[in-house]
């Protein structure tokens, strides 16, 4: 298969565009903040300059039934954790150059259905605690994006994603669809596809935290990289991906060091595909699945995720 063929196949990915929170993190009150597991074949990769845009929808589960201590043995808590979203994303690509490459900007909604149960031991008795929340979640915007294609076989972008505390949130809640503070990201993302096919691809990114006001809480910086590799067979992309998350930085409450730092980590890995069919009315359709292990400081699940877009 030819680079410029792997190329058309690959235009509509849109590196930002389908963005929604599904994992659980070990951050303040174990919820999502970020977006985990996004990122899969084409992740370097943007659509073309287009009239008008590239559209996308992403639908995701993730659900947990296990939670980690800081040296990844299980908790005393008993947890049962399902969070399921939907959102809808806006990515531009213009023709104007910026870095010696071409500028974009993007947009993403989601809207979540999220619960959680928590069993905590007592002298007692165990204490269940429940809690739900569906309602949209933070917005997420991409203010710069510079995509570059220096070679054939080769593409690459960075962008700024900056993470905005529009999503809602009650501090009663034991789980909330939004964060109640922002988040900047720095992300860089890279595709390399040889003249046989076969596909390397990751994002990487670092998410810096604002304090949560209403509980003086400041989650701690974290690492996520999101990658797949996999070989081109026609339509069909077939191979495996997964995530690997980090927590650089310890978590802060009212200025000092919560507990130990409470940080956290996790590698999730798992068959993943895509499929577009040059030519046809079909949008580019990414799938996969996700087993996590190897966790601290957060849940253990397994995640599901498709995704597609469209360019206009």
């Amino acid at each position: 298969m030819h680079i410029a063929s792997l190329t058309l196949r690959k235009y509509l990915v849109s590196a930002s565009a389908l963005s929604l929170a599904c994992a659980a993190h070990a951050v303040e009150n174990g919820a999502p903040i970020t977006p985990i597991g996004v990122f899969e074949f084409g992740a370097g990769m943007l659509p073309p300059p287009s009239d008008v845009a590239t559209v996308g929808v992403r639908a995701a589960q993730y659900s947990a039934t296990r939670l980690k201590d800081t040296n990844g043995n299980a908790s005393p808590v008993g947890i049962k954790i399902r969070a399921s979203s939907v959102g809808a994303a806006v990515v531009k690509i213009t023709d104007t150059p910026l870095l010696g490459g071409t500028y974009g900007f993007s947009a993403v909604v989601p809207y979540l259905d999220m619960q959680n149960r928590l069993t905590v031991p007592t002298p007692v008795g165990p204490l269940d605690l429940r809690g739900e929340n569906r309602a949209i979640g933070d917005v997420q915007v991409a203010p710069v994006i510079v995509k570059w294609t220096p070679s054939p076989g080769v593409f690459m972008n960075a962008r700024v994603e900056l993470q905005l505390p529009t999503g809602s949130y009650d501090r009663t809640r034991i789980i909330n669809a939004g964060t109640n503070h922002w988040t900047a990201s720095p992300t860089f993302a890279f595709t390399y596809i040889t003249p046989g096919g076969f596909e390397v691809s990751s994002n990487i990114q670092v998410n810096v935290h604002g304090k949560n006001k209403d509980t003086q809480y400041r989650s701690g910086m974290e690492y996520q990289h999101d990658f797949a590799v996999g070989q081109h067979a026609g339509a069909w992309t077939f191979g495996v991906g997964g995530y690997l998350y980090k927590q650089l930085t310890d978590d802060k409450a009212n200025g000092a060091r919560f507990q130990d730092g409470n940080r956290s980590r996790v590698v999730a890995l798992g068959p993943t595909v895509s499929f577009f069919e040059l030519g046809s009315d079909w949008p580019l359709v990414w799938a996969h699945v996700y087993k996590e292990f190897g966790a601290r400081n957060r849940t253990q699940g397994t995640q599901f995720a498709v995704r597609a877009a469209w360019t206009f």
